[in-house]
């Protein structure tokens, strides 16, 4: 009996991306942005199907289905009682109208993918945003059964749902619509803190923990909490929902243009921009709108929670990456079970779409959970030492070293960590969504206090306030962080306990936090055998970790890999069991000598 092969794709949308089932279980999963070379690269993820085939092993006409997580034809009714009753802007209108006929003549550029004929392409079927984000989490989750909600921007019209989940069900029980959201609020004051690219509200999560709350009840006047959970934006802070906002899907990168009106810089003085220092000001602005969302988080949860009883949770969405309020969810709801998978924003919803056709609509029971992020590209017989001679450094001398096995290229490393090095660590498959889990990472000694920011200036380039991981071993979690519960993905923020602070300076964040990993020897043996050795030498079970990257999407081939360790100042590079290292040409001449 053949296999049935489903593909899911994001598509004109931002972070496009695609994940390709066999018989109902995941065999890639991966985002366009790593092969074109532009964060959050929208329009259509040709690459990423192309690659799912290639680590399938199978041809275009092998896959039987194709979902992709957008229906135009979806709340059409709520759409036209907002046409006419909002009137809005005629070029918002004519803007979403030339999308939704992208995302309905799909078929010739998905053909040109799969390498078949229009006329003998696969079966296409339209998932509507959010089923797709709810089904992306809970269809993969360990729980039979589970509340769901998937919190965003906008998809489809709506910004908000509500689920129960049960077995191969999702039954959707209340939506909240355009133009009220969540994500619209944190992208608002995102972009009056003068950070105005594409996805950059995590830069604000990371500048919230230096300010103080004290522009709450300003922010409060943003969002109206309601019954039931429910909630509404106060409009008149807001441009996106009669102002005609710019927007731009098409092949590159995405744009988004000013969703906050006038109103707002009335309420809050001028907005920063982009060229102007950060003040004690927009510190304080940045934690009263966490808290703020936070609140309304909340307040969402315990609604849905009312709805369900289920005290087990699954959460997708783009505020589903807000791991600061993910982290305090179990002690400010009733739900106590908390899954949220790794692509929780728009790049996830390829991976929901496939699987709301294979179990919502196909009927298929459930067989598949993801433990682990480990779905992308991966690269045999990479020749490092070839590229090591060809290199050409009058500045530094590249010495490569190959050795015999995984207990001691782990040991050989873990001694580099501990001895200062910044180390680019290049293993296995590439990981699915933002976060570098353990094979494309920079790993550093997180008891150095002087290394987030030598890291960030010498190698990533960028804010100084922005914070590192912490990636530990799984049965260390709870000697060294607070409440926490076991996470592979990196999703949930939670204090490092205050015994523990002066000995992992260099991944504890200003407010006493961590945005932790926990890494276990069955979903990543070699990761973990890399963090026990460092263990061993130093009695501490952590690594700082961060992605393997300058300005730039996580590197996919070992080519990237290696330039980004030549342009930058990390001390080794890890790729399979070879190390290369780099020397000064000046002191190894002087010793010469």
């Amino acid at each position: 009996m053949s296999s049935t092969y489903v593909l899911g794709i994001n598509a004109y949308h931002g972070d496009v991306s695609a994940a390709l089932l066999k018989d109902g279980a995941l065999v890639a999963a991966v985002e366009e942005e790593r092969f074109r070379r532009i964060k959050h690269w929208a329009g259509f993820p040709s690459l990423s199907i192309q690659r799912c085939l290639e680590i399938a092993g199978i041809r275009g006409a092998d896959v039987a289905h194709v979902a992709i997580s957008r229906d135009p034809k979806a709340n059409l009714l709520k759409k036209g009682m907002y046409a006419l009753t909002k009137r809005p802007d005629l070029s918002a209108i004519l803007d979403r109208v030339k999308n939704a006929r992208k995302v309905r003549d799909l078929h010739t550029p998905l053909a040109a993918a799969l390498g078949v004929s229009p006329a003998a392409g696969p079966s296409i079927h339209f998932v509507e945003h959010h089923p797709a984000h709810l089904a992306s989490a809970f269809f993969v989750s360990p729980f039979d059964d589970a509340s769901v909600c998937a919190i965003d921007g906008f998809g489809d019209f709506v910004s908000t749902s509500f689920a129960a989940g049960r077995g191969n069900r999702l039954e959707v029980l209340d939506k909240v619509y355009f133009p009220h959201s969540l994500g619209m609020l944190y992208t608002a004051v995102t972009q009056y803190l003068g950070f105005t690219g594409y996805g950059d509200e995590f830069k604000v999560m990371g500048l919230a923990p230096y300010g103080e709350p004290a522009h709450v009840a300003e922010l409060s006047r943003l969002v109206r909490l309601t019954g039931d959970g429910m909630f509404e934006l106060e409009l008149e802070y807001f441009r996106h929902w009669n102002g005609g906002v710019e927007m731009e899907w098409d092949e590159g990168y995405p744009t988004l243009g000013r969703v906050y009106s006038p109103a707002l810089e009335t309420l809050l003085g001028p907005a920063r921009q982009p060229s102007d220092p950060l003040t004690k000001r927009h510190e304080d602005i940045a934690r009263s709108l966490q808290a703020v969302y936070e609140e309304s988080a909340f307040h969402i949860l315990n609604g849905l929670y009312e709805r369900t009883g289920n005290p087990r949770l699954c959460l997708a969405g783009g505020c589903a990456m807000n791991s600061v309020a993910n982290g305090k969810i179990r002690a400010n709801t009733p739900f106590t079970d908390l899954y949220i998978q790794p692509a929780a924003g728009d790049n996830g919803t390829a991976l929901g779409a496939a699987y709301y056709l294979w179990h919502q609509v196909l009927g298929q029971p459930r067989s598949f959970v993801m433990e682990h992020a480990y779905w992308g590209t991966a690269y045999e017989g990479v020749d490092v030492a070839a590229a090591i001679g060809a290199r050409q450094d009058p500045e530094w001398h590249y010495q490569a070293t190959d050795y015999a096995g995984e207990d001691a290229v782990c040991r050989a490393t873990a001694e580099l960590i501990a001895d200062g090095n910044v180390v680019g660590w290049y293993q296995g498959r590439m990981e699915w969504a933002a976060r570098a889990l353990g094979n494309r990472s920079i790993l550093a000694d997180p008891r150095r206090v002087e290394m987030r920011d030598l890291i960030n200036t010498k190698i990533k380039f960028r804010e100084k306030f922005r914070p590192f991981a912490p990636s530990i071993l799984e049965e260390a979690l709870d000697d060294y962080f607070e409440d926490a519960a076991p996470d592979p993905f990196m999703q949930q923020v939670y204090p490092v306990r205050s015994a523990r602070r002066a000995e992992l300076p260099a991944i504890t964040h200003v407010d006493g936090s961590g945005r932790l990993q926990t890494v276990s020897e069955r979903t990543n043996p070699r990761y973990y055998r890399l963090i026990r050795a460092f263990a061993q030498l130093t009695g501490v079970p952590v690594v700082l970790n961060t992605s393997f990257n300058e300005n730039e999407p996580i590197v996919d081939t070992p080519e990237q890999a290696l330039d980004c360790f030549f342009r930058t100042r990390m001390d080794a590079i890890v790729i399979g069991n070879t190390i290369v290292q780099r020397h000064p040409v000046a002191a190894e001449a002087i010793a010469d000598g």
